[in-house]
């Protein structure tokens, strides 16, 4: 069974339309950063994530499938990667992002390879 990897699961507790800036991202191994900016467009819905000094400031595309629970009381976001999962990732390209179709693929293709589904 695949999921759309761009679409935030049932479980999450997300309520499109809910702002996520400025919430912190929680790794299931620590915190990795703050959102900076994210989207609920269905089948395309995403944070980025700006991981400051963690790992010297690289901003992170995180498709809204690796969102396992979003706490609003908290404003905390938990994802279903490890901290090295998320370093490991591409970098967030912000030109590609707009422009590039393929992008989302490779981006998905990677979150894709390392989901607890």
């Amino acid at each position: 069974m695949s999921e759309n990897i761009w679409g935030y699961q049932p479980t999450s507790g997300h309520q499109p339309g809910t702002t996520l800036t400025d919430y912190k991202v929680e790794a299931t191994d620590g915190s990795i950063g703050k959102v900076d900016k994210h989207s609920d467009e269905v089948g395309s819905a995403y944070l980025v994530v700006d991981t400051g000094v963690w790992i010297f400031g690289k901003h992170v595309l995180l498709p809204a499938g690796t969102v396992k629970r979003v706490d609003a009381a908290e404003k905390k976001i938990y994802v279903d990667l490890t901290k090295d999962q998320i370093k490991d990732a591409p970098e967030f390209d912000k030109d590609k992002h707009v422009g590039d179709p393929g992008y989302h693929d490779q981006v998905g293709g990677y979150y894709g390879r390392h989901r607890r589904v």
